[in-house]
């Protein structure tokens, strides 16, 4: 494969009238880059909801943006490496709006031999040939010829948390839930909880030893005045105490605080005195992922170790449950597997193939379901399309179903931490939704936990009214 390469014009290879351009279109990730590296988050250039609402009629970009455009010609091509940039006069003509694609023109209009200094017009023009960026540049050349290969530019992708941001929005508008929060004794858990309170989502009972508590809120400066504290001697009472709570209708939803999982869902899933229903107890995490163009769901990472058929369509039915009550119409379901056709050798793929079928028979409604789906079918098009895969759901899934906790758990601790994603996680199938964060969970976690539970228990109320 031939190697790419950058090459300069000297100043002696330079001529009067000697141009060069390029072509950009110009998409809200350019934009907010420009916005991370220069400091100017103005709404009007990287809020799309305040531009709609403006004069502005949809996000512009800074004209500086096209400055840079020149900025590169210069560098890049004309004359290229090992120029100096000396000066510039630039006026912006008129806005540079997402989509647009811009070209961008230099040309030489003279040259000072006694000072290596090159004169050159700038222009960049967008795809109806209008003037956005005009102007002039001045550099001093390179006199020495440098060719190199080319330097191939990283893919960048902002780490924004669009899809987290809009359901805690969302969920600010409906009345807060009252959640014991089950053990609060450690600095991420009593905070995210005061947090969660403090935007409106919760009214949180606080459930364990009181001197544990108010310890931690000590240590933390959190005023606990203005919240109900209800005393017990360790994690394990405390998970009973929350779950009578919930039994008599005192609280709308728990919250896990710094105790282990098994611990509360002891408590959740004793038969005379637990929350049980006829659903199969299943977790869901809601995953902001920078590179997915929607919110992903993953079930079930948390609790089900080696769910039977049964199991899972419960799990799936949860799952599809969750998203329609964050306005997912139809959620789109793939059952994930290592491959994409029924193997026998396999046995989620003929799982895969039953949930299906189960879904044409109208055993788990509301959700469009496909599997078996191997990972990367499952949420690119472009492997999806690869592989021949004619699918309303393979590329563009909504929800994955994993065969088991540990490809759950080691999939959702990828996107985490290599993927730059950040998830909300919550337990359904019981009486009341359960906030299932790990203890690891940061305060944003913890407050679009709580999010996931408001919106369902209002979606769910509006259904029963």
């Amino acid at each position: 494969m031939q190697q790419e390469f950058i090459e300069n014009c000297t100043f002696d290879e330079i001529r009067v009238g000697d141009s060069a351009s390029l072509e950009r279109a110009l998409t809200l990730q350019d934009i907010k880059l420009f916005a991370a590296l220069s400091g100017d988050v103005n709404p009007a250039h990287v809020d799309e909801d305040y531009a709609r609402s403006s004069r502005f009629h949809e996000v512009i970009a800074h004209g500086m943006w096209g400055g840079a455009l020149i900025s590169t010609v210069l560098g890049t091509q004309l004359p290229g490496p090992g120029t100096i940039y000396l000066g510039q006069n630039l006026q912006f003509r008129r806005p540079v709006k997402l989509g647009d694609r811009l070209t961008v023109t230099v040309t030489v209009t003279a040259k000072d031999s006694d000072k290596g200094r090159v004169s050159l017009d700038c222009q960049c023009r967008n795809q109806e040939g209008e003037v956005v960026v005009s102007g002039t540049a001045e550099v001093l050349a390179p006199t020495e010829k440098v060719k190199r290969p080319r330097w191939v530019v990283p893919e960048v992708h902002l780490a924004e948390r669009i899809h987290l941001h809009r359901l805690m929005a969302a969920a600010r508008e409906r009345p807060a839930l009252t959640t014991a929060v089950v053990h609060p004794v450690d600095k991420l858990s009593l905070a995210g909880a005061l947090a969660a309170a403090d935007a409106g989502l919760i009214e949180p009972v606080l459930v364990g030893p009181e001197h544990k508590i108010r310890a931690a809120a000590e240590a933390e400066g959190l005023d606990l005045g203005r919240y109900r504290l209800i005393a017990t001697p360790h994690s394990h009472a405390a998970a009973a105490r929350a779950v009578e709570l919930a039994r008599a209708g005192e609280v709308q939803a728990l919250m896990k605080g710094s105790l282990h999982t098994d611990e509360l869902l002891h408590a959740v899933l004793d038969k005379a005195t637990g929350l049980r229903t006829e659903r199969r107890l299943s977790h869901v995490f809601a995953f902001d992922v920078p590179t997915y163009a929607r919110a992903l769901f993953i079930t079930d990472a948390a609790i089900n170790i080696e769910p039977s058929l049964a199991d899972k369509c419960d799990i799936v039915q949860n799952a599809i449950d969750l998203a329609r009550a964050l306005a997912v119409d139809v959620p789109r379901v793939a059952i994930l597997s290592a491959v994409e056709t029924v193997t026998p050798a396999i046995r989620s793929t003929l799982e895969a193939a039953a949930l299906c079928k189960m879904a044409d028979r109208g055993q788990i409604r509301g959700g469009l379901v496909d599997g078996p789906l191997a990972f990367d079918n499952a949420v690119s098009p472009e492997a999806a399309a690869t592989k021949g895969i004619d699918s309303k759901v393979a590329g563009q899934a909504d929800i994955l179903v994993v065969p088991d906790l540990n490809a759950g758990n080691m999939l959702a601790k990828q996107l985490e931490y290599l993927g730059g994603a950040e998830g909300a996680g919550i337990a359904l199938g019981a009486r009341v939704p359960i906030m299932l964060t790990s203890r690891a969970d940061d305060a944003i976690s913890r407050m679009a936990s709580c999010a996931l539970a408001v919106r369902l228990i209002h979606q769910q109320r509006e259904v029963l009214a």
